[in-house]
């Protein structure tokens, strides 16, 4: 027998070499499709992930700064409350003064403790000593105990307490919504990260389900970030 291909088999060659590339993967539609769907869910992610990383970030600084404020407010309140004891702590000696004066019936030692008198205490001593003390039973113990007697220190430290409590919330809410940008964040990355595997696998199958479930968590990460509040200004 003679030697070498007969006429129709070289034919045969010819048309499979003179055949378009990729005309014999009948798969290669579908996987410039996947392809390009894996770039926009790459493009996606990437873009909310920045987002996500920029709103926690601020959000977390707005919370630390909510939280210096609380912790402020706290120290000038307790201040407050200080010096509104010190003054009570004055009243008290200048009327322990007088009072010793006034049973010693030393008329001289009365004035000078007057005269030592706060005016808001004496606002407080004069409406006292209208109640007639000396025979009324039921007269208040004390000026201290009058209603007219005030304590402008006790009420800015309530004042500063409400205002530590409110930035102290304000910092504690500010500090759980960055929390929830970082986790959602750490969702983004696990789909950065699944897309970017799935180019790694030849099979088909494998790729598809990483895509597809990259995208349910893309899903999930958007529904997560349109509950949340947009970062402070």
């Amino acid at each position: 027998m003679p030697e070498g291909l007969s006429a129709q088999e070289v034919g045969k060659e010819i048309a499979e070499h003179t055949k378009p590339a990729g005309q014999d993967d009948p798969h290669r539609g579908r996987d410039r499709l996947l392809s390009i769907a894996e770039a926009v869910l790459l493009s996606i992610v990437a873009l909310m992930a920045a987002w996500s990383g920029y709103a926690a970030a601020k959000w977390s600084t707005e919370s630390r700064v909510g939280l210096a404020e609380a912790s402020t407010a706290r120290t000038k309140a307790n201040r407050a409350n200080l010096q509104a004891i010190e003054l009570r702590n004055f009243d008290s000696s200048t009327f322990e003064a007088w009072f010793t004066a006034y049973a010693a019936h030393n008329e001289q030692a009365m004035v000078l403790a007057e005269h030592r008198f706060r005016p808001q205490f004496r606002v407080a001593f004069d409406a006292w000593r209208a109640t007639k003390p000396e025979t009324n039973p039921s007269a208040p113990r004390g000026p201290t105990y009058m209603p007219q007697y005030r304590q402008p220190g006790l009420a800015q430290g309530k004042a500063l307490d409400e205002q530590a409590d409110e930035a102290f919330a304000a910092g504690a809410s500010a500090g759980e919504t960055s929390d929830k940008y970082v986790r959602t964040t750490v969702f983004l990355a696990s789909v950065l990260f699944l897309v970017g595997i799935s180019t790694q696998f030849p099979l088909r199958g494998v790729r598809y389900a990483l895509v597809a479930l990259g995208a349910v968590l893309l899903v999930f990460s958007l529904v997560q970030l349109t509950q949340l509040p947009g970062p402070p200004t």
